[in-house]
């Protein structure tokens, strides 16, 4: 048999319990500011206090995606499992974005 055709070995692309859970919970804070954050721009209630809540909350998962999901995967994982920081980034954090704002507007449809 081919030397460089060989199986991976389970545990070889698997990641640590400690880098799942920061996955999990980077995707579900993502999708829910973007369920609160398409609220507000459907709302059409545009005060300065709900301005800064959304201001705030989109800074705030730009800062949280970047240090603990981009700089994290890059320092410690991207040679365990050869995927690019980027495409961890889109999956777990701009992808769940993106559902939470299309949940709202299909929880709107249905009212």
């Amino acid at each position: 048999m081919n030397e460089a055709i060989r199986p991976l070995s389970e545990t070889a692309c698997r990641l640590p319990p400690s880098a799942i859970a920061h996955l999990v919970l980077a995707a579900l804070v993502s999708a829910w500011s973007g369920f609160f954050t398409m609220d507000f721009i459907l709302s059409g209630i545009y005060t300065w206090p709900r301005c800064s809540r959304v201001v705030a909350l989109t800074c705030a998962i730009i800062i949280l995606t970047y240090e603990f999901i981009y700089k994290e995967h890059q320092t410690r994982y991207t040679a365990v499992t050869d995927i690019m920081p980027l495409k961890v980034v889109f999956y777990f954090c701009t992808i769940p974005y993106m559902v939470g704002s299309l949940a709202l507007l299909a929880l709107i449809n249905f009212t």
